[in-house]
């Protein structure tokens, strides 16, 4: 499959950019997994397999983030160059981040960790997003299937498909709480709220016949 993804618009800033955001979205998520409140449905179903599979964290996402990507082949999903690199860089991130924060803490260390986790995933998500570099192989997934079934919306297919990963993560004995809770409910908004910042927009094609400037 070929990469999609044109960096011959601003290159240094939206690599930089893409992997900023990717190393900021493994750190949020070992922020997440250190406060013991709760993660999001994916992290669910990824601490479910690792506590399964004694495999580390960020193995699991590299694993889970493989096999996904192997699913866009017969919906004919092209990944981008950040669509890569999020399977990789955002496991190692997650790991590296674990091996240096402490567990456990009173309460309202870990609330604030819950916090800094969902408001640097907002971020994270806009940065990467923003490079316009490939989305995320789970991101794929989804449009992929409303692509192959039209009359499917794009909310269904998220929604069931989330459901199903924090079900099953969660009886893998992956952490359901508050944290799930909150994170439905502001990691769209965060992500929306910070993308005009980071949006990396490539530029308009010149018009048929238009004599380039000089």
């Amino acid at each position: 499959m070929t990469l999609i993804g044109n960096l011959r618009h601003r290159p240094v800033r939206r690599l930089t950019q893409l992997h900023a955001g990717l190393v900021l979205y493994g750190f949020s998520m070992a922020l997440m997994i250190r406060s013991e409140l709760g993660l999001n449905p994916w992290d669910v179903f990824h601490q479910g397999l690792s506590r399964l599979t004694g495999l580390t964290m960020g193995t699991t996402v590299i694993l889970v983030g493989a096999l996904v990507l192997l699913a866009w082949i017969p919906l004919r999903q092209r990944p981008g160059i950040g669509t890569v690199a999020n399977v990789v860089v955002i496991g190692l991130a997650v790991d590296a981040t674990l091996a240096l924060l402490p567990a456990g803490g009173p309460l309202p260390v870990r609330v604030t960790l819950l916090v800094a986790g969902i408001v640097g995933n907002g971020i994270a998500t806009a940065l990467y997003l923003g490079a316009r570099l490939g989305p995320g192989p789970r991101d794929g997934l989804m449009t992929g299937l409303v692509a192959r079934r039209p009359g499917w919306s794009l909310r269904l297919v998220r929604t069931a498909i989330e459901i199903a990963v924090l079900a099953v993560g969660w009886l893998l004995g992956g952490t359901v709480g508050l944290g799930t809770v909150a994170y439905a409910l502001t990691i769209g908004p965060l992500a929306q709220f910070f993308l005009p910042v980071f949006d990396t927009p490539e530029p308009a094609p010149a018009p048929a016949g238009t004599a380039p400037a000089t």
